[in-house]
Formats: C-alpha cells, structure tokens, sequence
C-alpha cells in the first residue's frame, strides 16, 4: 500500500493561532507586570508559596538574567527584529506546534519590547519588568517565560519535522 505524506498547506488558522498566542502572552504579561509595579517597590519581596515562590520587583536594563546591563538599544533592537521576523515569516507556518512556539516568542520578544520602549529611563533604554523569585534561580518575568517554552516546543517541532522527512525518505514511492 502506498500512502503519499503531503506537507499541509499553510493555513489562516495556523497564522491566528501564532497571532493568538502572542497577544494572550503580550497582555498576560503587561497585566502582570503593572499589578506588580503597583503593588511592589524596587526590590521589595513577597512571598506567593512559602519559601519557594516569591514576587521581587526587578528592572532590569539588560538581557535574561540580568547580563549586559550596560547594552539596553541592543536588546530592544534584537527584540524588534525577532519580532519582526516571525510577523513576516507567519504566513509560511504550516504546522500548529510552530505555530504556537513562534506565538510564545513573538509575545515574549513583544512583551518585554514594551518595557524597552514605554519604561523609564527612555525609549530603547527602559528597564524590563521582572519578578518571579524562585530564589535558586535569577528573577524573571511571563514574557521571559513564553520565549523559553517556545524556544523548547521550536525544538520539538523541529525534531517532528526532521522524523516526518526521514519517514518520507524511507517510504517506498
């Protein structure tokens, strides 16, 4: 028997579901972040789940992690161009577990974009909002969260991807 695989054609729905994702990352994470700002002063600490789960107020001018502090227009450009790059590349996702990775990366890169721009000190040098305290782990925040899970899940479907060919490869034409 002869079973013929076809790529899927890309689909508007697999567009709104990129588009989807990074808008409920964008807001959950602005929401955040301002109940934060207005509840908390810069390092101040409450505790959510005993001794291990903590909100730290944090601004942070650098990267992840709080690493080149020194480079914030770095960063806010990096971010635009991240973002940007799936806005123009969306229409060409074809499967919906990228398109959901792609979603949680353009909502993250978005997400703390709006701090770069909109946060004191300035525009392209604002300071990005963060605050989950695992207190083992360096302080972060939802949008630093969705770009992790979408990084992995990119991963994941890059490996789905590359075992789907191989099966291709191997059936017999």
């Amino acid at each position: 028997m002869i079973r013929k695989v076809e790529t899927p054609a890309p689909t508007r729905r697999t567009a709104l579901l990129l588009f989807g994702a990074g808008a409920v990352v964008v807001a959950v994470d602005q929401v955040t972040k301002a109940l934060v700002v207005s509840d908390l002063r810069e390092g101040e600490s409450r505790r959510v789940i005993g001794g291990v789960l903590a909100w730290t107020l944090q601004r942070n001018p650098g990267s992840a992690f709080g690493l080149f502090r020194h480079f914030p227009v770095v960063f806010t450009i990096l971010a635009a161009l991240i973002a940007f790059v799936i806005i123009v590349r969306a229409p060409r996702v074809h499967d919906r577990l990228t398109g959901v990775a792609l979603g949680l990366v353009l909502g993250g890169a978005l997400g703390n974009l709006v701090d770069r721009i909109a946060r004191p000190p300035g525009v392209f040098r604002g300071r990005v909002i963060d605050f989950i305290d695992f207190h083992w782990w360096p302080v972060f925040n939802v949008a630093d969260s969705a770009v992790v899970i979408g990084a992995l899940l990119l991963l994941i479907a890059s490996y789905r991807a590359e075992r789907r060919a191989k099966e291709r490869e191997r059936a017999p034409a």
